[in-house]
């Protein structure tokens, strides 16, 4: 096989690759003996007819298409290889004539990886950022611990918000109780906003075994269609009211949730903790900032197949957000009442700056010949075994040679952003 370069107009490059008479005879011999099984010729068992029979039953062209698809998938990618062409896009592939014993030639069409050079991504001049860690943040976080290790017990007194009331509850549109709006012994945090938009705060001052009629008009979106938008009375029984009662902030309690012996040393390790994450997060906006920059100092092209993978990773994305909730793309356009077309076409520009400034680290990492080290990728696989709990090899095992790649190349465009950032003016 002979690869040549035709020509490239922007994005779209054009090649050759030609075939030899011999090459093309090898292939159609190799497609007969893939696919004689699949013959039946009188006088002979199945697979066992000789491949000129077939061919006279058949037509001598009965093997060209298997021989003409095996020689492309053979040979396109290393065709690519050879012309060091990156594409992005399914190729389009016209046929010289095909005829037996002689050659062919296939002429591809395909949409490549963009050619530009990334400039200004060096000295770029950013603001530093800082966020303090105040007596108030560390008192939010303990008061958060408190919350977590409370425990709930009955509260013999009016509700109030905050609390969890006990209800049973039986929802009417005028005089008929409509479906799905009955339950018994339902537990309710006044102030979750779990419920329809007025029915929490109506509960407010009531006692246990207190009867309150609930008035809600249900919202114009709301997904059951013959209760959009209409008012309904909520029927409704408080059998009891149960409040958080926190633990006592003291030595006891530091003790209980931490390794520290006091509450003094839980107050210190929960300082450092937020102050690591506010660095952290420090660096993290002002890395942003410096993309923001780089984004902004390059105009380039971003290919429409590429917005369109990003758009479907997206939404992929938040179909599986969505799982975790019990419900899937499908129900939320229901309930919403949009169509996906809808939804993607609000996602095109946030994909396109997300393909844009993948496409510009990846040059970046290009241009400073950033490479990814196996001590650098054996920390990595630790961290993911420590993650999923599970050995390296477990974790090499399930990557696969695909994603393996994947993972280098997160890698190498990480230490890319680092680049960017080491390399940046900070005032």
């Amino acid at each position: 096989m002979k690869s040549t370069f035709i020509s490239r107009e922007k994005n779209d490059v054009k090649l050759t690759m030609e075939f030899t008479g011999e090459e093309f005879d090898a292939a159609v011999i190799a497609a007969y003996q893939e696919n004689k099984g699949k013959f039946a010729i009188d006088g002979f068992r199945k697979g066992k007819a000789p491949r000129k029979l077939i061919e006279t039953h058949y037509g001598e062209d009965v093997f060209f298409e298997d021989a003409i698809n095996n020689l492309f998938s053979q040979n396109y990618f290393k065709a690519l290889d050879e012309l060091n062409i990156n594409v992005i896009d399914k190729p389009n592939a016209d046929f010289s004539e095909i005829k037996k014993g002689e050659g062919f030639t296939i002429t591809i069409t395909v949409t490549a990886y963009p050619e530009f050079e990334v400039k200004d991504y060096k000295g770029v001049e950013i603001e530093k950022v800082e966020n303090a860690v105040t007596d108030e943040d560390i008192n939010k976080e303990l008061e958060a611990l408190q919350s977590r290790n409370a425990r709930m017990v009955i509260a013999e007194r009016p509700a109030k918000e905050g609390d969890t009331v006990l209800i049973d509850y039986s929802g009417f549109v005028g005089e008929e109780q409509f479906e799905g709006g009955t339950a018994e012994r339902q537990p309710l945090k006044i102030g979750s906003n779990t419920f329809i938009p007025g029915f929490e705060e109506q509960l407010v001052g009531c006692s246990a075994g207190d009867e309150k009629d609930v008035l809600v008009t249900f919202p114009e979106e709301y997904h059951a269609e013959d209760l959009a938008g209409k008012e309904a009375v909520f029927k409704c029984k408080v059998h009891e009211i149960k409040e958080e009662e926190k633990p006592e902030l003291n030595d006891d309690f530091a003790k209980d949730v931490s390794e520290c012996d006091t509450l003094e040393e839980l107050k210190k390790e929960t300082r450092e903790k937020l102050e690591k994450s506010a660095e952290a997060a420090a660096v993290s906006e002002m890395k942003n900032a410096v993309l923001e920059k780089i984004f902004n100092a390059n105009e380039i092209e971003v290919p429409a197949v590429m917005v369109e993978d990003e758009i479907d990773n997206m939404m992929q994305e938040f179909d599986q957000q969505l799982r975790y909730q019990g419900l899937d793309l499908q129900k939320y356009f229901q309930y919403l009442g949009k169509e996906a077309k809808d939804f993607r076409e609000e996602l095109r520009e946030d994909a396109t700056k997300k393909t844009k400034t993948r496409m510009l680290i990846s040059a970046i990492a290009d241009a400073e010949k950033i490479e990814v080290t196996p001590e650098e990728l054996d920390k990595e696989l630790e961290l993911m075994s420590i993650q999923y709990k599970l050995e390296v090899e477990q974790i090499k095992s399930m990557l696969g040679a695909e994603n393996f790649a994947a993972l280098e190349k997160d890698i190498k465009m990480r230490k890319a952003v680092d680049f960017t950032f080491d390399n940046a003016v900070i005032k």
